[in-house]
């Protein structure tokens, strides 16, 4: 017979304050591949698995509970009012600790590129006999961090730096801060710790003398530092960002795209880039972005909130804004917007055009300088260009409009009424010519300007 899984609880620590941030936002609402910090420890956490989740917020804060339960609905909110150490902001969620769970993870949501796996590596060494299991990792610089105290292969302490002795600072083995607990002994441990250090808090570190103290055992697990990083200044966010961009162009390389220059390339947190996908140098992916298979993104392009299917080419220099849908085999080119619009398989909008709120046919071609014209300044009205229609360069489509299938409409035409299968729509004013007319012009000018002088 198997045994039942174990149950989990995740205490997320979210009250830091982050004044080194120089920000009117919260510390761990601000963004690393196109999610908040905290977003990013929650999402690792349920992809590990947990089963109930508290997030512990400072006063004020609805913001950063409002951004928990976004990513993390079932998520319970918890303030801790009074600032007085870790293991009194994990105590603020006693409530969720009273219901008991065979695991007890504390994870703190300034450091947001924990790996579920990691996450997962600390439960096991509770299945496999430890109380506590505290993650650590060797610093090139230890400065400021606290020291994991190991006797043979037992974790028996960790000091922080401030209360280190001489001695103990030459540890570079130190402390990340994430730990996860036996539920059956979280809260006796957690209850016992004392303020009897320099800051005169409540340390969550100090749980693992406590449980030796009692004949438990306690486990470091050591993980690379770039994964531990903690995020606390805006230098921070962007070594953060760094690593995560890192990760992301790995794994879509890794998965069959081509990245010709990876460095150049920001991905979001979300961002599907299909097998065979091509992505040329100085393009940036917001949230919210397929590329199906053989698509091709041409470099110094913007995309977000996009689809672009199979075979499709955007840019270069192209943007593509929330509910872009390009069709397959369908071409985007440079200096081109498309918003809230989908583009038909194989159709064109090839130059300097802007394509809002608009349904474009399959086969269609846009030419150079048409602008769907979608706001009257007050409400939005759609476009619908039809299967096979021509629309000529420098057109201004008025919406709501409907260019019915095969349509041509006249180059520089303003169209303001719906224009019918197969027809010709030219909506301009007649081209007058005066033969002679410029040199005259020239010549009275000339004149106008010799008097002027005198």
């Amino acid at each position: 017979m198997t045994n039942p899984p174990r149950t989990c609880l995740a205490v997320v620590l979210a009250a830091g304050q982050g004044q080194r941030m120089r920000s009117e936002r919260p510390k761990v609402l601000h963004e690393i591949a196109g999610r908040s910090l905290v977003g990013h420890a929650l999402a690792a956490l349920t992809a590990a698995g947990v089963d109930r989740i508290a997030v512990v917020v400072g006063p004020d804060r609805e913001d950063v509970a409002r951004e928990a339960r976004r990513i993390a609905p079932d998520a319970r909110i918890f303030v801790q009012a009074d600032r007085r150490g870790t293991a009194h902001a994990v105590l603020q969620a006693r409530a969720e600790l009273e219901q008991g769970a065979d695991d007890v993870l504390v994870a703190f949501a300034d450091t947001p590129l924990i790996e579920p796996a990691t996450y997962r590596a600390l439960r096991q060494a509770l299945a496999d006999g430890a109380s506590v299991a505290a993650l650590g990792f060797e610093a090139s610089d230890p400065t400021g961090y606290g020291r994991f105290l190991i006797e043979g292969e037992a974790l028996v302490g960790i000091v922080e730096h401030k209360d280190a002795s001489f001695a103990q600072r030459a540890v570079r083995t130190c402390n990340a801060g994430l730990m996860a607990l036996s539920g059956a002994h979280a809260l006796d441990l957690l209850d016992a710790v004392g303020d009897d250090n320099a800051q005169r808090e409540f340390y969550l570190t100090d749980v693992v003398a406590g449980a030796v103290a009692r004949g438990l055992s306690a486990r470091a697990l050591l993980a690379p530092e770039s994964e531990v990083m903690g995020v606390n200044d805006r230098v921070q966010l962007a070594a953060a960002e760094a690593v995560i961009q890192t990760r992301l162009r790995e794994k879509a390389m890794r998965e069959g795209a081509t990245l010709i220059d990876p460095a150049s390339v920001h991905l979001s947190w979300d961002t599907r880039l299909g097998r065979d996908v091509i992505v040329e140098p100085n393009v940036w992916f917001g949230p919210g972005v397929v590329v199906e298979d053989g698509a091709e993104i041409h470099a110094s392009s913007w995309l977000e909130g996009a689809r672009v299917r199979a075979g499709a080419g955007v840019g270069p220099f192209a943007r593509l804004r929330p509910g872009a849908d390009i069709g397959p085999k369908a071409k985007i080119g440079n200096f081109v917007e498309v918003k809230k619009a989908e583009i038909g398989a194989g159709a064109k909008v090839s130059h300097l055009s802007y394509i809002g709120d608009a349904t474009v046919g399959a086969e269609a071609n846009i030419g150079a300088g048409v602008v769907t014209c979608n706001y009257d300044g007050f409400l939005k009205y759609r476009t619908v260009i039809g299967e096979g229609a021509f629309v000529g360069t420098n057109s201004a489509l008025v919406a709501p409009v409907t260019i019915g299938a095969g349509a041509f409409v006249g180059s520089g035409s303003v169209i303001t009424h719906d224009v019918e299968a197969d027809s010709l729509a030219v909506a301009r004013g007649r081209q007058i010519a005066r033969a002679g007319w410029a040199r005259a012009f020239r010549a009275r000018k000339q004149k106008e300007k010799g008097t002027a002088k005198r």
